[in-house]
């Protein structure tokens, strides 16, 4: 019976002998002899790049550090060139070297891969100040709730760039050292719909609150309806919002809930329309009634009012029916509500001058004989049909 042979394990390379080591140390010292006036030129050539380089680095953090809009497209641009790394600046001049001295292949192959991994990470980091530089610029807002919000909000975001940039990053250092990265890249993937699956809910009111900083349908402050509800953003957090009832309570809710509804904003009205139904009583002659769309506009505008319209709607079941419409040009809703109380005062004085009665539910009883004929109490020489079907 025949022993099972082991499997055999990865084959290590040789160590080089004194000999090769000699052998390869001449082969250099050979280039650099051949090559002595193409690796100078090149050497300064290379020093002249990165002294370049350097010096645009450090250029762009002083101005970055000078403007006093740090979220102008300029001073993204300029913070983004001062995180360019000194060992991306040193690759660049030595790559730049070997390919015009005409170096060995070992070399060149060395200095090419760390060319490519310095310039891959370095790509990553200007990824990443320009995209988390435009989303504060995106979001920015001038109270204090957005600022707050935007801050509690970019140390995630930060990570969450950091990390995709950067992994991103990795695989294709690791693709260049000819690493098979398919398993890790849907290793990766499952990973992520795991997590995300499972942290859908808080991800779901992250995202809601940066649909809020970036489109701003509201702010602190505000005063906005749902529902049935109307009350003031108090605060904007990650995962809920804090307002207040116009009756007191403190109303907390879910960003993506709330994202979900129909929201009325009061805040960002430029005029706020107020109606009035006005009901006369039918003793009214009808020529005081004509004049009753001229008068309210005459009070609207006393008032500080803008009229709209007005004119006659209905007859009521007790009145005839006027209707009056008007705006107050202000968003505060403190001025709307002085100025309606303004001319709703001014109607009613006017109309008491001017011998004018609102109408108020009423009902009008009659009896009548046998015969057909009013009984007291009656209206001053009443009649009835039976008594004028007698006639």
């Amino acid at each position: 019976m025949t022993k099972p042979t082991a499997e055999p394990g990865p084959v290590l390379p040789e160590p080089l002998s004194a000999a090769e080591v000699e052998q390869k140390l001449n082969g250099l010292w050979a280039w650099i002899s051949a090559h002595s006036v193409e690796i100078t030129i090149a050497a300064g050539v290379g020093t002249a790049i990165y002294l370049a380089l350097a010096f645009l680095q450090r250029h762009a953090r002083i101005y970055a550090e000078r403007q006093d809009d740090r979220l102008s497209v300029a001073a993204i641009v300029a913070r983004t060139l001062s995180k360019t790394k000194q060992y991306f600046l040193i690759m660049v001049s030595a790559r730049l070297v070997v390919g015009f001295s005409e170096a060995p292949a070992g070399i060149v192959q060395v200095v090419s891969f760390l060319f490519t991994v310095a310039s891959v990470f370095q790509v990553a980091i200007w990824a990443r100040e320009i995209i988390l530089g435009m989303i504060e610029r995106r979001a920015t807002v001038s109270d204090d709730a957005g600022s707050e919000t935007l801050a509690n909000a970019m140390s995630l975001i930060r990570l969450l760039v950091t990390v995709v940039l950067f992994a991103i990053a990795a695989i294709m250092v690791l693709d260049n050292l000819g690493v098979n990265v398919t398993g890790l890249i849907a290793g990766l993937g499952i990973g992520g719909i795991a997590i995300g699956l499972a942290a859908q809910g808080i991800f779901s009111d992250l995202f809601a609150a940066l649909s809020i900083i970036f489109d701003k349908p509201f702010k602190r402050g505000e005063t906005i309806g749902f529902d049935t509800t109307t009350a003031t953003v108090e605060k904007i957090g990650l995962k809920s919002a804090r307002l207040r009832s116009v009756t007191g309570e403190e109303i907390i809710i879910s960003n993506t809930n709330l994202l979900s509804k129909q929201i009325i904003n009061y805040t960002r009205l430029n005029r706020r329309r107020t109606r009035y139904m006005i009901g006369l009583v039918y003793q009214t002659p009808p020529d005081r009634a004509r004049l009753v769309p001229a008068m309210l506009r005459e009070i609207v505008e006393q008032g500080s009012g803008v009229f709209v319209r007005c004119g006659f709607v209905g007859f009521g079941a007790s009145s005839i029916d006027f209707e009056l419409d008007f705006d107050v040009m202000s968003s505060d809703f403190e001025v709307v509500f002085e100025a309606r109380h303004r001319i709703g005062l001014s109607i009613l004085e006017r109309f008491n001058a001017e011998g004018l009665e609102f109408a108020y539910p009423t009902q009008t009883s009659f009896t009548a004989a046998p015969d057909g004929r009013f009984v007291l109490p009656y209206p001053e020489g009443g009649y009835s049909l039976a008594a004028e079907d007698h006639r």
